[in-house]
């Protein structure tokens, strides 16, 4: 009697126990290039046995590619990843804004998401300057380490000191904390108690203006944003032409490049 209540709970809970593995394996590859099969097994606490396995047979799947004996994340997740990105509503309705914000400050524009304790990075444009700030689409940081972050927390209700200005001005701003010399300006798309994504450009401090050259249009990017999503996509092309920094010129670093 024993022997059969065993295997008939077994499948229910092998899915589960097989999900959590494959999502301790991917896990383990945040914050690195490649990882050896011994790497893997110290980051996941998994059997050598199990876990090589496994990365056998990520790597047939494409999920994971092997080089020697390290692996590191496939194309098959690449795909993926960019998919659920490009399929986004907020990401679909914010493209446009973002180029236009760039062109116009020639400052590295970054587009994110509040994670529980994080931001994660949806979208990232800077020509030739992005090379300079080391963050990536997927990427991940504090959230009460980024100007992002802390519009975000500050819009969420937090009151730590300055969030009832941030709430006051619409945007936050940051100098130096994340990335010395660089400061970013950033203001959340949606109204108080709703805002879940914000917008940012991030420079160099001697380049960005902490005034109203600079944080009124984040701000006006951030409110042409929402205004895509609440109508809907399809009618992005209409508010596109409604975006008030048309009028503005290009800025100087991105004329250059072109």
């Amino acid at each position: 009697m024993t022997v059969t209540q065993e295997a008939q709970a077994t499948p229910s809970t092998a899915p589960t126990a097989t999900l959590d593995r494959l999502s301790l394996v991917l896990d383990a590859f945040n914050g690195r290039d490649a990882l050896s099969l011994s790497e893997l097994v110290l980051r996941t606490g998994l059997p050598r046995s199990s876990a090589h396995r496994m990365l056998e047979r990520l790597v047939t799947l494409r999920w994971l590619r092997r080089n020697g004996r390290n692996y590191s994340l496939g194309i098959r997740l690449v795909e993926l990843g960019s998919l659920a990105v490009h399929q986004d509503q907020v990401h679909v309705a914010s493209l446009a804004h973002l180029h236009e914000l760039y062109r116009t400050t020639g400052m590295v524009v970054h587009l994110a998401v509040l994670d529980g304790p994080d931001v994660v990075y949806l979208e990232k444009l800077g020509g030739r300057l992005s090379a300079h700030v080391p963050t990536r689409i997927g990427g991940r940081i504090p959230a009460h380490r980024s100007a992002l972050g802390n519009a975000l927390l500050a819009y969420s209700g937090r009151n730590n000191a300055g969030d009832k200005l941030i709430r006051e001005r619409g945007y936050a701003v940051e100098r130096s904390r994340a990335l010395a010399g660089f400061g970013c300006i950033a203001s959340p798309i949606g109204p108080i108690g709703e805002a879940t994504t914000a917008v940012s450009i991030c420079g160099p401090l001697r380049n960005l203006a902490f005034d109203q050259r600079m944080t009124a249009p984040v701000q006006l990017t951030a409110t042409a944003i929402w205004r895509s999503m609440s109508a809907g996509v399809r009618v992005l092309p209409t508010l596109q032409r409604r975006n008030p920094l048309h009028s503005l010129p290009t800025a100087a670093n991105v004329l250059a490049e072109g």
